[in-house]
């Protein structure tokens, strides 16, 4: 499903170090474009899956945004720091930890599954009054963040070598892995922090099918790596239009079609043969466009 050339979603394999914006401008500067963005920012220390969006497929970029995600991690038990992770001050020791058994560490990782509410990290992109978290809390602020609901899908220890723990977890959007670590350590009253993240999947995603930072300047491999957006990708169910429901939609307007929709207000997308026209939302047969992709 096209949407023109040029628009594309680009998987990438972000390495330590580097900012995720930090990776969109390698990508500018080494794909020769202006019109890229990510989808879902990636902490520096962390590593992993980075998906950008090339041309108009920006205007997809929130779809895949709000998609489940996959990440392996590991916590150190015993320390926390002001970050929840390696990059941070210690703030906290607790040497409980050499007491620990298996078991109950298994038991409090697992009792994270579920529809849980989090606590977001001071160090965070959470807004309040219009400035981002982690600014007020380089200054020394602390701000009592209100908890929000994120859902853990999976999550199952891979090693335990304490005081360390490595896990993998499948989450929603807005989950913050460093909580969850925080989140372990002080159930088991000892406390704890990340000295390792990877993000492994965005929805359909696969690390494993992202070229690496370096890869940028490969067209060959930028080339093979490129995914076309299509409805089963972004998880948004398809509607088939014809060519003068297409035309209509690219102009903005509300189009009636015969198929009702499941639910109201369905989010669809709007295809007219291999090209996405539009993302719309479904009512008793009305097509209403959010956004329009021409041609």
């Amino acid at each position: 499903m096209r949407i023109a050339e040029g628009d594309f979603l680009l998987p990438v394999d972000k390495p330590g170090g580097p900012t995720s914006h930090d990776v969109v401008s390698k990508a500018r500067r080494a794909l020769g474009m202006r019109r890229i963005g990510h989808t879902g920012t990636l902490d520096p220390f962390a590593s992993g899956l980075l998906v950008l969006c090339a041309g108009q497929a920006t205007r997809l970029a929130e779809y895949i945004t709000g998609m489940d995600k996959g990440y392996q991690a590991v916590a150190c038990l015993g320390i926390e720091t002001d970050t929840l992770d390696l990059s941070g001050k210690v703030t906290s020791m607790d040497d409980r930890w050499r007491h620990l058994d298996p078991s109950s560490i298994e038991e409090v990782v697992l009792s994270q599954i579920g529809l849980i509410e989090q606590e977001p990290p001071q160090f965070s992109a959470k807004k309040i009054d219009g400035e981002a978290m982690y600014r007020r809390a380089r200054r020394g602020e602390v701000i009592a963040l209100p908890a929000v609901q994120v859902t853990i899908y999976e999550i199952e220890i891979m090693s335990v070598k304490l005081p360390f723990v490595r896990f993998s977890v499948r989450c929603s959007s807005g989950t913050y892995v460093r909580a969850i670590a925080r989140d372990i350590g002080r159930l088991l009253g000892c406390g704890a922090h990340l000295t390792e993240l990877r993000r492994t999947t965005i929805g359909k995603f696969r690390v494993e099918t992202a070229i690496s930072l370096e890869e940028l300047d490969n067209a060959d491999a930028v080339s093979a790596a490129c995914v076309e957006p299509n409805a089963g990708l972004l998880r948004i169910p398809p509607v088939s239009v014809d060519e003068t429901v297409a035309d209509r939609l690219r102009n903005g307007q509300r189009v009636r079609i015969e198929e009702k929709g499941e639910e109201s207000e369905a989010l669809v997308a709007v295809t007219h043969g291999d090209n996405l026209i539009a993302i719309a939302t479904l009512d008793a047969g009305l097509l209403r466009p959010r956004k329009v992709f021409m041609r």
